[in-house]
């Protein structure tokens, strides 16, 4: 029989979300960090989602479908009820070692592809204690066997695990999980699948294991619970389907074919033993029954969720947590930062408690937020980012126009410590000394005088002066990251300690500058570069420093949108790509003119 092909081996199956950018150059641009993050500075797509309200008790949150992509990274993503009964899409996309745990999804799916999608090339996904069982209805779909709930990319070649999962309805298969060209290994443990369209447990190769799972059909009309799925043959809803050579292992596991021709069924040069358990309604191909009953017991397995909210809460039948770690109750307090587009917003707070990034009301777990010896720092604009933490919140720091919230209250950021809380000294030794300093937030000169006075020049977040005998004293907010000692010797002190500059940055005083001038243009540009020499960024000609543009190495990605962007560089530039009408400027041996 041939392959039935019911999802393509491309990012189809995680929606158009995730389709690539116009060759056009004048494309339209996803915002600063949707740009980033398709581009690699971080991750490689935006995750944007929305959010209800939590739960009364706070035992999770609300996400509401509205068409996105949220991706998952290295990270813990769990206490979640994802509301799709409002017929929009939602795709959660794994590409990460991510644990994924108490996830209920609630209410019937009419969007496209499928629910979960992964794609991590390497290490160990777990998914614990999850509910995909209110079904799906094909007619939102454009795939030929509609919607379904999990697939393994063929590009992925990460071990994963299933624990006590629930998935019934989906047209197109219950777990996908064939497809794997790369290597990897899928293992369900205590699962449950019932109805599922193709198949629900549909496996690989050798290395794929399944234990004391259930799965069967018994509904002949599926429009009665799903919606109109159409179009299937007497072979769909078969509950194992094992693709490859080489088998996989089955232990204690159950399955009903109902009015279909087989339960279980091999394909390619597949085999596949049943050791234990039992199977009623047949098999096909290879399939060796020796060692299993022919009376199943289609109960659900014990610690499997019966209700999305039950999954979400990390709670079970069964008396048990589903396999799941509680929700953690000592960090009682949220902190969420809810970014502006009109510009943005650095922020940086402290506890005296322990703290944690979350995706509480829709946040986004980045990359670029820090957080060290409980103080955390980062930046939105058209973003969330949120947190859990302990104790009380001792300081913040917000530079923007973002709204804060503490425990869903909007607070004011004046009332919370310091508005410039860090102090930098530079303290001369006795010779001229010239340096320069950046910071990713706001710094001003702590002195009576002006800075003018003080033969200081302030430009945006960069500082240029300098000492003889004598110190300057700066306050600022947020991280410090750039200290130059250009020439002669200087002391310098971050909050009372002396520091050594040359962990601040790189302080060589490169020749050439590059400029990316996006002053003259309504739209932004983005830009990304690679220099042969070393590269950093610069104030040069009134450069803003912005902390979304990222260098990793020799390698710069960017957007500029009404400002300029500049950088200092040694050797030459051997690859520019630029997407926008920005103007560029590349200046050699611009200190010796």
């Amino acid at each position: 029989m041939a392959r039935e092909s019911s999802v393509p081996n491309d990012d189809r199956c995680v929606g158009d979300e995730l389709s690539s950018t116009s060759n056009d150059e004048t494309s339209e641009l996803l915002g600063r960090r949707s740009y980033m993050k398709l581009a690699g500075a971080t991750t490689a797509a935006a995750a944007v989602f929305s959010t209800g309200a939590s739960a009364d008790e706070g035992d999770y949150d609300v996400i509401e479908a509205r068409g996105q992509v949220i991706r998952i990274g290295n990270e813990t993503f769990e206490n979640k009820l994802v509301d799709v009964s409002n017929g929009n899409g939602i795709t959660f996309v794994v590409d990460g070692a991510a644990t994924i745990r108490n996830i209920g999804i609630s209410g019937l799916y009419q969007g496209d592809g499928f629910i979960f999608s992964i794609t991590a090339p390497r290490g160990t996904v777990e998914f614990e204690n999850i509910y995909i069982g209110d079904g799906a209805n094909k007619s939102g779909s454009s795939f030929v066997h509609g919607p379904g709930a999990i697939f393994y990319h063929a590009n992925a070649s990460a071990d994963v695990v299933f624990r006590e999962c629930n998935v019934q309805g989906y047209p197109n298969n219950g777990w996908y999980c064939s497809n794997s060209s790369r290597g990897g290994s899928v293992t369900w443990e205590r699962c449950f699948g019932k109805n599922n369209g193709v198949t629900t447990f549909r496996a690989a190769s050798g290395g794929d294991t399944l234990r004391d799972c259930v799965a069967y059909n018994d509904n002949t009309d599926y429009s009665t619970d799903y919606g109109s799925w159409g179009n299937y043959n007497e072979s769909s809803g078969r509950p194992l389907w094992v693709w490859q050579p080489g088998g996989c292992t089955v232990e204690d596991c159950h399955f009903d074919a109902g009015q279909y021709s087989a339960a279980v069924i091999t394909h390619q040069g597949a085999s596949v033993s049943l050791n234990g358990g039992a199977v009623s309604g047949g098999t096909q191909g290879r399939v060796n029954t020796a060692n299993a009953g022919s009376s199943p017991d289609l109960s659900i397995p014990d610690g499997v969720p019966t209700s999305a909210e039950q999954a979400a809460s990390g709670e079970s039948d069964s008396g048990s947590d589903g396999g799941s770690e509680p929700v953690e109750d000592e960090l009682e307090h949220t902190l969420l930062f809810d970014g502006d587009a009109s510009d943005v917003t650095r922020y940086e707070f402290s506890v005296d408690g322990d703290v944690e990034p979350s995706n509480y009301e829709g946040a986004t777990i980045d990359d670029a937020a820090g957080i060290e010896d409980a103080v955390a720092h980062g930046v939105v604009a058209d973003w969330r980012d949120a947190f859990r933490f302990s104790g009380d919140l001792e300081d913040l720091t917000v530079d923007g126009p973002a709204t804060v919230l503490l425990d869903d209250e909007e607070i004011d950021p004046a009332d919370y410590g310091e508005e410039l809380p860090h102090v930098l000294e530079v303290d001369g030794r006795g010779e001229p000394t010239s340096f320069e300093i950046t910071v990713d937030g706001t710094i001003e000169l702590d002195s009576e005088d002006e800075p003018e006075d003080e033969a200081t020049t302030i430009s945006g977040s960069t500082v240029q002066s300098s000492v003889t005998d004598d110190s300057l004293t700066f306050r600022f907010s947020g991280a410090l990251t750039d200290v130059s000692i250009i020439d002669g010797e200087a002391a310098v002190s971050l909050d009372d300690e002396e520091i050594d500059p040359d962990e601040f940055g790189d302080h060589e005083l490169l020749p050439h500058a590059l400029v990316i001038d996006g002053t003259e243009d309504e739209e932004p540009s983005a830009y990304a570069f690679e220099a042969s020499g070393a590269v950093f960024k610069s104030t040069y000609q009134d450069a803003t420093i912005d902390a979304d543009d990222v260098i990793e190495g020799r390698t710069v990605r960017g957007v500029v949108d009404d400002h300029l962007d500049a950088y200092w560089f040694d050797g030459g530039i051997e690859d520019f790509t630029l997407r926008g009408r920005a103007a560029v400027d590349v200046q050699y041996n611009v200190r010796d003119q």
